[in-house]
């Protein structure tokens, strides 16, 4: 039997573990019910040739952070711009390992299950499907490129469509963008007022 009793001083011990286990399925629970119900609103898009085009390449051209690591180094060619460079260059090396290395090797999570032919190729990552490193590094990069708070428009779009293009290519499941790019716009404001503006 389930106890109703929230974890307190006066709960027994085994109270409380049995509220936290429980909590924890109901938590996935609502997260795999999420996760349905995008996928079915979004699995009609998955035909379109076009949007299979731009998201197929938008995917690969940001895997391991490919994209923004050449916008980077563009950047790092003007005076200006040299400073910036080697912040975002440093700190997507650091998002990858934080991502890669620590966030994902603390959840096991499956990736969804594709069982169409996929019209292009693509890298099949063995990692954990939560967080999405694509999605994460997109906003961070999106976030570090923005002068001032918050993220400018043009920066948005272009993380935001490597973002929705791992949920289009059925690598990630929405949650797992949703998780990515929160982590990825709160690391890029800390290393921004850490590295860029703090100063």
């Amino acid at each position: 039997m389930v106890s109703d009793k929230t974890p307190g001083p006066d709960v027994p011990p085994e109270d409380q573990i049995e509220f936290v286990e429980t909590s924890g399925l109901k938590l996935s629970r609502l997260v795999d019910d999420f996760d349905d119900a995008v996928d079915r609103i979004y699995d009609p898009l998955r035909s379109s040739s076009i949007l299979n085009r731009l998201f197929y390449s938008a995917s690969a051209l940001a895997d391991h952070s490919l994209i923004w690591f050449l916008v980077s180094s563009v950047m790092g060619t003007t005076r200006k711009g040299a400073r910036r460079s080697k912040v975002i260059s440093g700190s997507l090396l650091f998002e990858s390992a934080l991502v890669n290395i620590v966030i994902k090797s603390l959840f096991g999570r499956q990736r969804p299950t594709n069982h169409s032919e996929r019209p292009y190729k693509l890298r099949q990552p063995l990692t954990s499907s939560f967080p999405s490193g694509h999605a994460s590094a997109a906003f961070m990069w999106a976030t570090l490129m923005t002068r001032g708070q918050g993220i400018a428009p043009i920066y948005l779009v272009v993380a935001a469509i490597v973002s929705i293009s791992r949920l289009h290519v059925k690598i990630h499941h929405a949650s797992d963008i949703v998780g990515g790019m929160i982590l990825g716009t709160l690391l890029g404001r800390l290393i921004k007022r850490v590295f860029l503006y703090g100063r």
